[in-house]
């Protein structure tokens, strides 16, 4: 690509998350959306009245006609993987909305199909780029905390019946790929992690559906995750609060305590001193009336890192290879609150 061309995208599916990723491609100056695809065709031509381009309802018709750098998977959670492999072995960038796949096996796919074709596979975890996140790694980077001894998660949110009956996938092993874990706790989950700075070692979790009776997944998961560092994070989530409360994350450290609070970061060193960031809500308002307010406003931070990455021949911040390990971590919670025993990774 010459310096001032733009990276050619095609976004596949134009259900509730597409205007993230539209809008973030439309405020990012290295990429333009070329193509659209939905399987249900009036909501691809709207899409595509909106953002003045084609528009498909096959995805590999997209992907195989539409002289495409990149694509943008907004797809229900089974259809992740397939595409992405078939995108990469089309020689086309990926872009993925989390979790990258329902199966550790398929996230491994997808990072040896990127590697083979020798593309960029990128998995969306926008709340990296929150203001109180970057707070938190930097001061943990910097030494400023010490070493971390553990950390707790709360995430108790709300998802009525309604939210699964409307959904032709959402509420399946098959399809969804697992419940509270794997749609809504996994953004937290994965922060641990990336705190955490370290690999696995166990996991000890149950899992219950505790509010819906009509759905296969979990609503409700609780338990244990230790890192090869010695960090331990105990975790409680559920779908079936009156609302959605902001997220709470502790890491409880030799220097201090860090903490999320929704979109909010503070640290509390032990010698008094503090520091905050709060989200940045003027970013609210280029995502219009369809965004809800648990995503975030990070999206276009990450898409544009992503873009600017593929511009300098670098890997973005968040690979293929880093969101595979917290697939990993996800597949650990559910086999473990499956068989009712400790997982232990390698």
């Amino acid at each position: 690509m010459g310096i001032t061309e733009k990276f050619r995208v095609g976004i596949v599916g134009c259900g509730a998350i597409f205007p993230m990723h539209a809008q973030s491609l439309a405020h990012t100056e290295h990429a333009v959306i070329a193509a659209v695809c939905d399987s249900k065709e009036e909501r691809a031509k709207a899409a595509a009245d909106a953002y003045h381009c084609r528009y498909y309802t096959d995805y590999k018709d997209m992907i195989d006609s539409a002289d495409l750098h990149a694509v943008h998977i907004c797809t229900p959670h089974y259809l992740h993987a397939p595409m992405a492999v078939y995108a990469a072995g089309a020689k086309k960038h990926v872009m993925t909305e989390k979790p990258m796949s329902i199966d550790y096996g398929d996230a491994v796919a997808m990072v040896n199909a990127a590697r083979e074709h020798g593309v960029c596979l990128g998995v969306i975890f926008q709340n990296h780029y929150n203001p109180g996140s970057v707070l938190i790694k930097e001061t943990l980077q910097s030494g400023a905390l010490g070493r971390v001894i553990s950390g707790r998660i709360t995430v108790a949110w709300n998802r009525d019946d309604a939210y699964y009956s409307e959904s032709d996938w959402k509420g399946t092993w098959e399809k969804e790929g697992g419940g509270v874990i794997i749609n809504q706790a996994i953004h937290t989950l994965d922060l641990m992690r990336w705190f955490a700075d370290s690999g696995v070692d166990y996991v000890d979790a149950s899992i219950h559906n505790r509010m819906h009776g009509g759905i296969e997944v979990e609503d409700c998961a609780e338990g244990i995750i230790a890192f090869k560092n010695g960090v331990t994070a105990a975790f409680y989530c559920n779908n079936y609060s009156a609302y959605d409360a902001p997220v709470a994350l502790e890491l409880y450290c030799e220097k201090g305590v860090a903490n999320i609070d929704g979109d909010c970061g503070t640290v509390t060193f032990h010698d008094g001193g503090t520091l905050t960031a709060d989200t940045d809500a003027d970013l609210a308002a280029g995502y219009g009336a369809a965004m809800k307010d648990y995503w975030g406003v990070s999206h276009v931070k990450q898409i544009k890192n992503f873009y600017e990455a593929l511009s300098k021949g670098v890997p973005p911040d968040i690979t293929g290879d880093y969101a595979a390990e917290t697939q990993k971590m996800i597949a650990a919670v559910y086999r473990s609150g499956k068989t009712g025993k400790r997982v232990a990774l390698d």
